[in-house]
């Protein structure tokens, strides 16, 4: 995959826009623990840049899925990745099931405003004893007239606090693994309140300060069965197609952490210790090109997964992979990175130590490091495949 002009046009929009209406505001927003979601993706959404691969039909660009891993690398230099994170979930994590399977009924009625900035979107599958493993979630929705009634709890919900409805993941049938789970639109306001039976927790992370996040409990709340995505019983695989765009748009905003390298090369020109500067240290130099040479390995892998990802073939093993390398190596990254700026890098406000609390997360969310190793070994043949 080599990116166009078009490609390169798109890229610059949104850096510009990542200078101009996000980075100004990080510092008060990570003290927030919160972005004005509603605000800035309506922004974004006067641009385009949140229904990137979306259909025209529905205020969509309709362009391939090489112009939203551009707009997701661009994101990626970014001063706070929480924001950066909310706005994948927007576009590449809720949204492509509904696009691709939903009615066109639920599509203009919530497709269409997400595209606009108008509706802000969650995304609920992980619950507190389920993360990576999706089959054994236990939130259930039940059959009453028209209706499902919906009880249980959605964990570690990026946008929830602010978001108008979810793109959730429950048991509509008796059994389980991957044949009795369906897609439901699920809507969390009525006006401007909170739906009955629907209660928030918020939760305090580690990193990724400027993104909200709660557990979303669940009280025998009804949604109508024309909610659902496509087929009944159909969730778990949907779900599984929609790993795969949040797992490559991961990855690429992930390659931007050449940035980091550059503010440290900055720092340690600067820096003298024993009357010379920091780079000149031999180590510190071939660390930092093995590292450099690591982000463009990287980069090539997340090329080529999404080149083949467009050519409709299966990518389960390459998008694994390289989310598997995204979140080892930037926590990788910010580690080297803090370390050769000593005490200074270690210091709160240090764009250095902001990128390790918000990188860790890398390796955990979307799908474990573990869960990414047992996938691509499967698909390797060496497990036996459930």
């Amino acid at each position: 995959m080599l990116y166009t002009d078009a490609h390169l046009q798109m890229m610059e929009t949104t850096r510009r826009f990542v200078a101009e209406e996000i980075d100004p505001h990080v510092d008060e927003w990570e003290a927030a623990e919160a972005f004005p979601a509603h605000e800035l993706f309506k922004k974004l959404g006067n641009l385009g840049l949140l229904g990137v691969t979306k259909p025209e039909r529905f205020g969509g660009l309709g362009l391939d899925f090489s112009y939203s891993v551009a707009v997701g690398e661009a994101l990626g230099y970014m001063k706070a990745q929480g924001v950066g994170m909310a706005i994948g979930v927007q576009c590449d994590m809720a949204t492509p099931a509904l696009a691709a399977f939903g009615s066109d009924e639920l599509r203009h009625a919530y497709l269409a405003p997400a595209i606009a900035g108008d509706m802000v979107v969650s995304i609920g599958v992980s619950e507190a004893g389920a993360g990576s493993d999706v089959a054994s979630i236990k939130t259930t929705a039940r059959k009453d007239g028209g209706d499902y009634v919906i009880s249980g709890s959605k964990m570690w919900i990026t946008n929830a606090l602010q978001a108008d409805w979810v793109c959730l993941l429950c048991n509509t049938s008796e059994g389980g693994g991957h044949k009795n789970k369906s897609l439901i639109v699920v809507p969390l306001k009525d006006g401007d309140k909170r739906r009955a039976g629907i209660e928030m927790q918020k939760i305090k992370k580690f990193g990724m300060w400027s993104s909200d996040t709660a557990q979303i409990f669940f009280d025998e709340v009804r949604v109508p069965q024309r909610n659902r995505i496509g087929e009944e019983g159909m969730g778990f695989i949907y779900q599984m197609r929609q790993f795969q765009e949040e797992r490559l748009n991961a990855a690429a905003r992930r390659l931007a952490i050449t940035g980091l390298i550059d503010q440290t090369v900055d720092y340690l020109r600067e820096r003298k210790a024993f009357g010379r500067p920091l780079l000149d240290n031999q180590f510190i130099q071939f660390k930092l090109a093995e590292l450099k040479t690591e982000i463009e390995a990287l980069r090539a892998l997340t090329y080529m997964a999404t080149q083949a990802y467009i050519e409709g073939k299966e990518v389960t093993e390459l998008a694994s992979m390289a989310k598997l390398k995204a979140g080892r190596l930037s926590r990788e990254v910010a580690d080297w990175c803090m370390q050769f700026q000593g005490g200074m890098g270690y210091t709160w406000d240090n764009p250095v130590s902001r990128a390790y609390r918000d990188f860790r997360l890398g390796s955990i969310g979307g799908g474990a490091d573990e869960i990414m190793l047992q996938v691509i070994a499967k698909q390797m043949g060496l497990m036996a495949r459930k």
